[in-house]
C-alpha cells in the first residue's frame, strides 16, 4: 500500500514538473523538488514493497510505468525549451513500448522482463531532469549545460544500444 502511494506521488508529480520546467509558473527550487521527490519516490517504493512482501509483477509494471511517464514528460518538456534533444525522449517512449510489448507478448511472461542495460538507462533517465533544475538553481552555467547535452547524447546511444540487444534477444534463445 505504502509503495503504490509513493509511486502515486510520482504520478501526480508529472504536471507540475511540466509546468516549472516548461518556465510556465513556480520558482527554480521547485523543479529540484520536484525531481528530488520523484527520485527518492522511485528508490524507496521498491525497497518498501520487497521488505514488506507485498512487491507483485502488477507493481512493477505501476512502478515502471510511473518512471516512464514522469521522465519522458519531463525530457520531452526540456526538449521543448531547447534544454536537450527530443531524441532522448523519443527513443525512451520506444524502448519502454519495446519492453512491454515483448515482455508480455514476445516472451510470453506474467512480468516485465528486465535487461541490465535497460535497468541502468532507467535509472540514468532521471539525471537530465536533476541537472537541468541544479542549473537552473545555480544561474544557467555554460558548463553544466554542456554537460546536459552530453549526457542526452550518451544516453540516446545507450537507449539504442538496448533496444538493440532487446532485439536480438530471441534470435539469442533460439540459437
Amino acid at each position: 500500500m505504502l509503495a503504490n502511494l509513493l509511486t502515486t506521488l510520482r504520478l501526480l508529480l508529472i504536471v507540475p514538473l511540466v509546468w516549472v520546467l516548461a518556465g510556465a509558473a513556480g520558482p527554480d527550487w521547485l523543479l529540484l523538488m520536484i525531481v528530488v521527490a520523484a527520485i527518492a519516490s522511485d528508490y524507496f517504493d521498491g525497497k518498501i514493497a520487497r521488505s514488506r512482501g507485498t512487491a507483485s509483477a502488477r507493481g512493477m509494471l505501476f512502478d515502471h510505468g510511473s518512471d516512464f511517464l514522469f521522465v519522458s514528460a519531463g525530457l520531452f518538456a526540456a526538449a521543448s525549451i531547447h534544454a536537450l534533444t527530443v531524441l532522448l525522449p523519443l527513443l525512451i517512449v520506444f524502448a519502454f513500448s519495446q519492453y512491454v510489448l515483448d515482455s508480455y507478448f514476445l516472451f510470453r511472461q506474467k512480468q516485465l522482463r528486465m535487461n541490465f542495460l535497460g535497468r541502468w538507462n532507467g535509472v540514468f533517465y532521471f539525471s537530465p531532469l536533476l541537472l537541468i533544475a541544479l542549473a537552473r538553481l545555480f544561474g544557467d552555467p555554460v558548463w553544466l549545460g554542456e554537460l546536459i547535452y552530453w549526457l542526452a547524447i550518451a544516453l540516446c546511444l545507450s537507449t539504442v544500444a538496448s533496444i538493440i540487444d532487446r532485439s536480438l534477444a530471441p534470435r539469442k534463445l533460439a540459437g
